[in-house]
């Protein structure tokens, strides 16, 4: 089942999709009408507390950035120290919520940024408090599913001793288009299309933590609460966008994001309000 938000007579109401429609569930006040899909702007589909990143979860992106640290050392974050055959250790930071967009909404290119990258990846969306679970245990807390794009600014991302800023500027936090409820299958394809150009294709058995380890992980430094959404790390592929690009996320069984790239200063395109 698809779950989405959206903005309907001033409210923000949670709609089943079915087809080009949606059946709003709530407000009550709402409940049961049936909704044109271009009659309501989309929102992101859930509003969370918290937005974590998991970093190197695919291990041929490890190889990827390590060969970009080669080539310009100093210039990105790497796991250099980590035999081929080794589990690396996890790797996690927040996204601030108010970096949050959904599908159709604009990415927008920071007037002081130099090198803005892509990240397509999966990410879930918890349903019920979790605190130290085991991976078995993670699997009850999962409301569902939806495509993401965590967006990074490299030279903030070298420069500062932590990611605040270049993982977290407005725009850089996308998820939608909805949340699905039924999980992908492992096989799945996760693709990035920049231009209608493929950017980036992977299966999602090639995480080297599937999701339910990595709840368990956070879990066990802080409760999980409903609606925050986790994304799962991107594979290798990570490449520049400018303004004027068009970038896709496609899953599998989840969905496709999509969204523009604007300067900033020349406005958002699509709806912006983030229901907060």
């Amino acid at each position: 089942m698809k779950i989405a938000r959206i903005y309907y007579h001033d409210q923000i109401c949670q709609a089943v999709v079915e087809g080009d429609a949606y059946i709003v569930e709530s407000p009550s006040s709402l409940a049961g009408q049936v909704v044109p899909v271009n009659e309501a702007p989309l929102l992101p589909p859930v509003s969370p507390g918290k937005i974590i990143g998991v970093g190197w979860n695919f291990r041929p992106h490890i190889d990827e950035m390590d060969r970009k640290a080669a080539q310009a050392p100093g210039t990105v974050v790497t796991y250099r120290h980590v035999a081929d055959k080794e589990l690396p250790p996890p790797l996690f930071f927040l996204k601030p919520s108010s970096s949050l967009v959904g599908s159709g909404q604009a990415i927008v290119y920071p007037q002081d940024a130099v090198r803005v990258e892509y990240e397509g990846e999966l990410a879930v969306i918890i349903g019920r408090p979790a605190r130290r679970l085991s991976p078995r245990e993670a699997r009850k807390v999962v409301w569902g599913w939806t495509c993401a794009n965590d967006v990074t600014e490299r030279e903030y991302q070298a420069k500062d001793n932590q990611w605040w800023r270049a993982k977290g500027y407005d725009t850089f936090a996308v998820a939608g288009p909805y949340l699905e409820t039924e999980t992908p299958s492992p096989e799945a394809w996760i693709r990035t299309r920049v231009n209608g150009e493929l950017r980036q294709e992977s299966q999602l058995k090639d995480m080297i933590r599937d999701p339910y380890t990595v709840i368990s992980l956070l879990s066990q430094a802080m409760t999980l609460w409903p609606g925050d959404l986790i994304m799962l790390g991107t594979p290798e592929g990570v490449g520049e966008l400018k303004p004027g690009d068009q970038v896709e996320v496609i899953i599998d069984g989840v969905g496709r994001l999509w969204n523009p790239v604007v300067a900033e200063g020349e406005g958002a395109q699509g709806f912006s309000l983030r229901g907060k």
